[in-house]
């Protein structure tokens, strides 16, 4: 923590006294918004200057205010088809990016440097919460970064000197290599690679970003849960399950999320825009990760394999929900029962028991399903199809649990197997009826005596004793 100093506040020329907390000018977030009230203000006549948490305040009411008029401006201003203009007060571009660039240097006894991108102001606030903020922001809009650099090419889209151009986007660059970069997305090229497996990626960020996953290294906690993230952004998308807040709002509709990639895909339903296609069949996708994915299905390639099995799979999200199988993990808990579940998606089908909702309707009968796949499976019984077939007879059958219960006749395989006798069975609801002979459990009972039987098809047989009906 720096040291309490008695100085005048650099605005109001105000005593800062004792232990009242004030900010050091060379905040780069200060002189930002500072610039944007007064351009002409001299940020540098006073060594190591501070300003007062009241003039602080009246800085950020007055930015926020600007901030409004800029965004009422720009509503009208489009709403009535007149070309924009910049509505913005003269500020020195080159300065600040200058001031950008150049490495900040201070004295650690006025300031304290934090992995030369933080800065710590002078108050009461620990080095691990200021840590979480982004002390870097854009005097032109509401863009906020923990990175100069990341700032420095943001600011770039303000400005119409931005001559390097991609010939297949509207993508613009102010420097030869974010261009190359850019398009190397477009032709496939990788250049950097990963020297400990076959990773390979367009930028120096994303191998560095993938290296993490070798190190184990998740630096970024979460201070409410148990959350660790390989990088800040992962823990800032992470903090918004805490608070709720979904940023990226629809301007279509009242959806909103927590992530981009999110907002995309819902947009999907109001636009139809879907620039990645497929060149083998009619797909097509928001995203080239989306489209990377479908091209597996052509390929047959599945480039997530799992180290205690033999199961592979095209993403790495099927892959991570198989591994809940081996470690036994249902994160996903049922607020009304015990149940609880591999995939969120389980749950949601679950939780249509309790309600009663069967949102899949047959447009054939009157059958209802909870789920979109037992919808698909019920419409086969309409058109006779049958698509999964045994390589080894004629058998052929609409489901595929049901082939792979048949060809363990054929191989003799019964993976089931009894803890308390030699039983074993092809199937765990043949293990299930068979260990209520140990237990004594017989769940369906007759209505009309106290009999009692394990199975459903007994008790049916045991009815026809009352009924004087003859078994077929």
């Amino acid at each position: 923590m720096c040291e309490k100093t008695t100085n005048a506040c650099r605005i109001c020329l105000q005593e800062i006294v004792g232990t009242e907390q004030y900010y050091f000018l060379n905040n780069l977030q200060l002189q930002s918004k500072l610039l944007e009230v007064l351009p002409k203000i001299d940020l540098n006549i006073i060594p190591s200057a501070r300003i007062c948490n009241q003039c602080i305040i009246t800085i950020d009411q007055i930015h926020e205010f600007k901030q409004l008029c800029r965004q009422t401006e720009t509503t009208v201003r489009k709403s009535r088809q007149i070309p924009l203009t910049d509505v913005l007060t003269y500020v020195k571009k080159e300065s600040i990016k200058n001031e950008l660039v150049d490495d900040i240097k201070v004295e650690l006894s006025d300031l304290q440097i934090i992995n030369n991108d933080y800065l710590e102001i002078n108050t009461d606030v620990c080095v691990e919460e200021f840590s979480k903020v982004d002390p870097y922001y854009c005097y032109k809009c509401e863009f906020k970064t923990n990175k100069k650099i990341i700032l420095i090419h943001h600011m770039q889209k303000h400005s119409n000197d931005n001559p390097y151009n991609c010939d297949e986007y509207s993508y613009k660059a102010f420097k030869k290599t974010l261009l190359t970069n850019h398009q190397g997305k477009h032709i496939g090229k990788k250049s950097f690679k990963c020297n400990l497996c076959d990773y390979c990626t367009t930028t120096k960020s994303d191998l560095k970003t993938h290296m993490g996953k070798h190190s184990g290294e998740k630096p970024f906690k979460c201070n409410m849960c148990n959350y660790c993230g390989a990088q800040l952004a992962h823990l800032k998308r992470h903090m918004l399950k805490h608070t709720g807040e979904k940023p990226f709002k629809c301007n279509m509709c009242d959806y909103c999320s927590i992530q981009l990639i999110h907002l995309k895909r819902h947009m999907v339903k109001h636009t139809g825009y879907k620039p990645f296609k497929c060149n083998l069949c009619d797909y097509s996708s928001i995203t080239n990760c989306d489209l990377k994915v479908h091209m597996y299905k052509h390929t047959g390639g599945k480039p997530f394999k799992c180290n205690l099995c033999d199961y592979c799979s095209a993403t790495k999200t099927d892959l991570k929900t198989h591994m809940r199988r081996h470690t036994f993990d249902k994160p996903f808990k049922c607020s009304i029962c015990d149940y609880c579940s591999v995939t969120k998606m389980q749950l949601k089908t679950h939780m249509n028991k309790h309600s009663g909702e069967k949102p899949f309707i047959c447009n054939l009968c009157n059958h209802c399903s909870t789920t979109k796949s037992d919808l698909k499976k019920h419409i086969r019984k309409h058109s006779g199809e049958k698509p999964f077939k045994c390589n080894i007879c004629d058998y052929c059958t609409t489901l595929k649990s049901i082939l792979i219960i048949h060809i363990r006749q054929h191989t003799g395989e019964k993976p089931f197997k009894c803890n308390v006798c030699d039983y074993c069975s092809i199937t765990k609801w043949y293990l299930k009826i068979h260990m209520r002979n140990h237990t004594g459990e017989k769940p369906f009972k007759c209505n009309i005596c106290d009999h009692c039987c394990i199975t459903k098809s007994d008790l049916k047989r045991h009815i026809l004793k009352h009924t004087g009906e003859n078994p077929v």
